[in-house]
């Protein structure tokens, strides 16, 4: 299982209890004997009143003690063969239950599917009741069946574990709204687990680099020396543009520097040239005076005082 998959799991274990104030938990669910048929996960149902002011899908768990729910992150494929394997695993679960239970259980099993997005072919195949924005009922079915696309959910506290599924621009959107609205450590891994672009997962990095407080720096470098130290390729990679951007501004300084030596070399030469013509020639010592001038704003005002000095001397003062 990629790293992705068990983030947004982790998120629903760790949110679901307190975005919802105990009344659904997550909980993993338990191996199904048809060789290893799992479920991503199960949301245990203790108090459904609770939730009826939540924002959708949250209210859909009314009448269920117990649902399945399927994750499928960007990247993961949301096919006829993917819905057919969950829905496989929802009849498994469906067995496991009844099977559990004496005298038999009698109920039906609910699956949500959470993907960033509604796949074309379903509303080929089945009927799709929009419930709300970004959740859908799939139909017909003898069960609940809901498909709930990410990209399409509004930005709420409580929908948060299914907004990890978000892909693309909505990714990013959700993004830069949860940032500020959840602990470093969780953003962190959102950052290192989610497809967000780089420009989005630089901009949320660079604002947690802002603090003031030495404690937090501390913790800051220390992370950057473990991440660094973890992956050597991104050290060297980093040592490299360096000692280009050395070399780079090296070379600027270098033809900056020649730039300004020429234009003292022109000022000195033309400064001569003018007393001589005024007939002021300078001495031996006004010469090496003149030549040992490194400052342009000075060889330009000997250069303005020559042109009506009576002596050297005063052009030179």
């Amino acid at each position: 299982m990629g790293h992705p998959d068990q983030f947004i799991k982790r998120t629903f274990a760790e949110e679901t209890a307190l975005i919802t104030g105990g009344a659904v938990e997550w909980r993993d669910p338990p191996e199904m004997r048809l060789i290893k048929v799992q479920g991503d996960g199960l949301l245990s149902v203790h108090r459904s009143d609770d939730l009826v002011t939540f924002c959708e899908p949250w209210p859909q768990v009314g009448g269920h003690d117990e649902i399945l729910i399927e994750l499928k992150m960007p990247g993961d494929h949301v096919d006829v063969l993917a819905a057919q394997r969950a829905l496989l695993r929802r009849q498994a679960r469906q067995v496991q239950r009844v099977e559990e239970r004496e005298p038999r259980w009698l109920g039906e099993q609910p699956l949500w599917l959470v993907a960033p997005h509604l796949p074309g072919w379903l509303g080929r195949v089945r009927r799709l009741r929009r419930v709300a924005a970004g959740c859908y009922g799939v139909e017909p079915s003898p069960f609940s069946f809901l498909w709930i696309a990410a990209n399409e959910l509004p930005l709420r506290d409580e929908l948060v574990p299914f907004l990890v599924a978000r892909s693309g621009r909505p990714l990013d959107e959700f993004a830069r709204w949860v940032a500020t609205r959840r602990r470093k450590e969780w953003v962190i891994s959102m950052v290192q687990f989610t497809a967000m672009s780089t420009k989005v997962s630089e901009e949320i990095l660079r604002d947690f680099a802002r603090s003031d407080d030495p404690e937090v720096c501390r913790r800051q470098r220390h992370i950057l020396k473990v991440l660094l130290e973890e992956f050597p390729d991104v050290q060297q990679q980093l040592l490299e543009q360096g000692i280009e951007k050395g070399r780079e501004q090296g070379i600027e300084k270098g033809r900056e520097k020649g730039i300004e030596a020429g234009r003292l070399v022109e000022a000195r030469a033309l400064l001569c040239r003018l007393l001589v013509r005024r007939q002021l020639a300078p001495s031996a010592d006004e010469l090496a005076r003149i030549e040992a001038c490194g400052d342009l704003v000075t060889l330009e005002r000997w250069l303005d005082q020559s042109l009506t000095a009576e002596t050297a001397a005063d052009a030179l003062r």
